[in-house]
């Protein structure tokens, strides 16, 4: 909703102060379509060309959340440190071995299940991954924070593919527009017999496709991509708060301090108060 909003205020100031300042809006929009045609369709195809399959399935499989709000929410981090809690104090008191048919099979978990984030596919990955490790014994707190700092690094890098490629075609634009413009000026130059009202509608139409890929640039494509950045990053984040509950309980602390340690790497925006989640817990 706010990105929907936020074209139409950003179009329609600058639209509407062209308008206000006299100028003729049937120029821009005869030319519209051709301009389109040539930014946009050189802009694709080069986009093609400099991405990977998997990154361009990546981004068109992320641009949709764009438009989207935010999963990652107080209530789900709650959720996801009930989840956590749950299943380190059955740990605590039954043992790591209590807990080898959740990790083994999250899908038949009463835990996992009875948390709608414990129906996450990456959460739950990354969660059964590092529990099993905790079960088997074989590697100690340093080890495994090591790994899953490595995994949650390929994490990053992956998730910012699309946003990288976003940035380049947003880089890209401008130049896009400059040679929708070159083309124009081309065509005027070849009608030099003309009339000049007619050379001057040429000419006109020939800088929109500087104006266009311009606006196309810093308008559309580069808001959007600083928006599935931070997208992107929210991701990160909930595997950190897993990272450090784990670890901290790996390191000897009981459920709740272990919890309160996940609690302090989110972002203020979402973090709950410490009665928050006790309260939330407590309940579940």
């Amino acid at each position: 909703m706010f990105v929907i909003i936020g074209y139409l205020v950003a179009l329609g100031c600058i639209f509407g102060g062209y308008i206000i300042h006299g100028g003729n809006i049937a120029v821009v929009l005869h030319a519209l379509p051709i301009e389109l045609m040539v930014i946009g369709g050189g802009a694709i195809g080069a986009f093609v060309v400099n991405n990977q399959p998997k990154v361009l399935k990546a981004t068109l499989k992320m641009l949709p959340t764009a438009f989207k709000g935010s999963k990652y929410t107080k209530a789900r981090y709650m959720e996801l440190m009930a989840l956590l809690y749950d299943i380190l104090q059955k740990a605590r008191k039954d043992g790591l071995m209590s807990i080898e048919k959740d990790v083994e099979a999250p899908n038949d978990s009463p835990i996992f299940q009875k948390y709608k984030v414990g129906k996450d596919h990456h959460v739950v990955e990354f969660t059964t991954d590092y529990l099993r490790m905790m079960v088997s014994g074989n590697l100690n707190a340093h080890e495994i924070e090591s790994l899953m700092d490595s995994e949650i690094e390929t994490h990053h890098q992956e998730t910012h593919g699309p946003v990288s490629a976003i940035a380049r075609l947003a880089g890209g634009l401008p130049a896009f527009g400059i040679v929708a413009a070159v083309l124009g000026v081309v065509n005027t130059m070849g009608s030099v017999g003309q009339p000049p009202a007619v050379l001057g509608g040429m000419i006109g139409s020939a800088l929109v496709g500087t104006f266009l890929g311009i606006l196309l640039a810093y308008g559309i494509v580069e808001p959007l991509g600083g928006l599935l950045e931070q997208k992107a990053d929210d991701g990160s984040k909930e595997l950190q708060c897993i990272k450090t509950t784990l670890l901290a309980s790996m390191q000897g602390y009981n459920p709740t301090t272990a919890i309160e340690f996940g609690r302090k790497v989110l972002y203020s925006t979402e973090r709950p108060s410490f009665s928050e989640l006790e309260t939330h817990v407590k309940r579940k």
